[in-house]
């Protein structure tokens, strides 16, 4: 269930952008992510376990448990529903975000609304419905992987913004390449040494069975572990200048 919602936690910024204030985004976080995630993940941890007492196997595909209604309204209710939810998490969850990355690439030829369309056409063509045929393999192949990658970027963005720099951002250097935040070219290597040993550790008990531990909690695993080595690799006299910037430019 982590793995599922993590894209969503990462992807926030794309909402919390047109916020009017921290308040209110921090207001519409509390109320809007865990309450649903802890919700919905218990719905249908009890619904599945239900449906093995009802009809002697465990279900976890809802348009599978609604098949087997026989009240008409009942199918009727229950397939609006899943048409609902399908719309409102694919355009929340999946269209945004990857809408502004296509149109943040080409501002001048893509728009937010030619980046939804071309991410709409690459959600058909990966064949997303052959990986949901197999429920055991979407979840713990696929979102164990995925959350194993996740989990180590969550780290890395958490440990520098709430550790490293204190909330404190220095808003000008954001949108230079001279700044502070442009590193080697572009890149901060530091941040990617983490991120590949955060993947190394959670996904490793895929590969060494002895391990399997590790990535049975992919997300906790990866996230501790690049946001502790980001920490070790970053801490140094420089941490002290960001915030002397920060300071100063503040005052400015």
């Amino acid at each position: 269930m982590i793995g599922f919602w993590a894209t969503l936690s990462l992807n926030i910024p794309d909402f919390t952008r047109f916020a009017k204030s921290q308040k209110q985004q921090i207001k519409g976080q509390i109320l809007g992510l865990p309450t649903t995630m802890a919700v919905f993940s218990g719905m249908g941890i009890i619904i599945t376990s239900a449906s093995e007492i009802i009809y002697g196997k465990a279900i976890c595909d809802p348009v599978q448990i609604i098949s087997k209604f026989s009240n008409p309204l009942a199918i009727l209710i229950g397939f609006f529903g899943v048409i609902v939810a399908s719309l409102s998490v694919n355009i929340a969850a999946n269209t945004v975000s990857p809408a502004y990355d296509f149109s943040n690439l080409l501002p001048k030829y893509i728009s937010f609304k030619s980046g939804g369309l071309i991410t709409g056409i690459i959600g058909i063509l990966i064949m997303p419905w052959r990986l949901l045929a197999d429920p055991s393999g979407y979840i713990y192949n696929w979102l164990g992987t995925y959350s194993g990658v996740l989990g180590p970027i969550a780290g890395i963005m958490i440990c520098d913004y709430w550790i490293c720099r204190r909330t404190k951002l220095n808003l000008r250097d954001l949108y230079t390449e001279e700044g502070e935040y442009f590193y080697s070219k572009g890149f901060n290597i530091k941040a990617i040494i983490a991120l590949i040993a955060g993947v190394l550790f959670a996904l490793i008990g895929k590969i060494v069975p002895m391990l399997s531990v590790l990535s049975d909690y992919a997300w906790f695993v990866g996230l501790f572990v690049s946001g502790i080595l980001y920490f070790l690799l970053m801490y140094n006299p420089s941490i002290q200048f960001y915030k002397t910037e920060i300071s100063r430019h503040s005052n400015e």
